[in-house]
């Protein structure tokens, strides 16, 4: 629904102004949640839906942005500088920010400290959108958004994002249920994810600057037996050593996925914009209903059977059961890829100097 707001202002607002927004918003709800004295429901709802806002606006239009300034030779090695990036930012923000939060003192001090915290945050948010309002970003030319009818090719990517959605709907609570009832203190596990994380971007770097577009089967292939292997580790096992190997596979197969996934879909919406003359934001929203669809029919699933059946159960079975099925991605992305090669123009090659630097300054 916010990315179809986002959708319906891009007929009366620039771009880079919704973008900015979106980030903007995110430092406001930081303002909203600090500013409460009591942590009411009316509060907290209201820096929720500030934060929802955030992410439709951001989320829609960044992807539109990434979508319009990348191309298909450059996409492996944007999303893997763009994790590399993100995810040390990731590790190394929160232990900083509990670092200055614990060396704060008593309970003023520390209340202190958040409020200069939210207060850096949200200067930083200004900074970048200063960054974005100097950027020379175009709005979709075609201002119909909303179709029902499309090609072949895109409905195979939609069942291809169902799957995704699928797995994110588990992805949402599991992990975080799993540390809580079988771990406790998440202490050490903690330091051990942020090692994982940080060797995870590195690895996602290196792999997203000397893998080509025919390369992404094979890492979206080794992402998702990744996460299958960990799933039925956990399944199997279900203690503390199945949660631990479950989770460090989690830290490499997801960034794996999303950087074989996101070009696949970029690709197609290059195709099948052509083919239909169609903006390519109308397949960008019509892309997030169906991972949306994936997402609730999971965490509806997940939830089913915690509540009618039992928490172990759901945590310990259905996350085998949805990660042995996503793997009938892999066949599915195999379809999309060949039948998009020949759907698509033969496109010029790239200096590959050219396409590092380009990928560079675009993140």
């Amino acid at each position: 629904m916010l990315t179809l707001d986002s959708h319906y202002l891009l007929k009366h607002f620039n771009i880079r102004k919704l973008y900015s927004a979106g980030m903007m918003l995110s430092g406001v709800s930081m303002m909203i949640m600090m500013s409460l004295k009591t942590l009411d429901l009316v509060g907290i709802g209201f820096a929720g839906i500030t934060m929802g806002l955030s992410f439709g606006f951001y989320w829609s239009n960044r992807d539109y942005l990434a979508l319009a300034i990348t191309n298909d030779t450059n996409r492996n090695y944007y999303y893997g500088l763009e994790t590399f990036f993100y995810t040390i930012i990731a590790v190394v923000i929160p232990i900083t920010i509990g670092w200055f939060i614990e060396s704060s003192g008593d309970t003023a001090q520390i209340h202190t400290a958040y409020l200069i915290i939210t207060g850096i945050v949200f200067l930083v948010t200004v900074i970048a959108s200063i960054v974005c309002f100097r950027g020379t970003f175009q709005n979709p030319i075609q201002k119909k958004y909303v179709f029902f009818k499309f090609h072949q090719l895109w409905y195979k990517l939609l069942s291809l994002s169902l799957l995704k959605g699928l797995v994110q709907g588990f992805l949402v609570t599991a992990p975080a249920m799993l540390i809580m009832l079988l771990i406790g203190k998440e202490g050490a596990l903690g330091t051990a994810q942020s090692i994982g994380a940080i060797i995870a971007a590195v690895i996602m770097y290196v792999i997203g600057r000397i893998a080509k577009p025919s390369d992404r089967i094979k890492i979206f292939t080794a992402g998702l037996v990744l996460f299958a292997l960990g799933a039925v580790v956990n399944g199997l096992l279900f203690n503390q050593t199945g949660v631990i190997i479950f989770i460090l596979l989690l830290l490499i197969a997801k960034p794996l996925m999303d950087l074989a996934y996101f070009p696949i879909q970029f690709k197609v919406i290059d195709i099948v914009s052509k083919i239909e003359k169609r903006g390519e934001f109308a397949y960008i929203l019509n892309h997030e209903a169906g991972l949306f669809a994936g997402r609730f029919l999971g965490a509806g699933t997940f939830l089913v059977l915690a509540y009618t059946i039992s928490t172990e159960i759901a945590l310990r079975y259905a996350i085998v059961i949805v990660a042995v099925l996503q793997l009938s991605s892999i066949f599915v992305a195999k379809k999309i890829i060949a039948e998009g090669n020949l759907l698509s123009p033969d496109e010029p090659e790239i200096d590959s100097k050219v396409m590092k630097e380009v990928a560079e300054k675009i993140v």
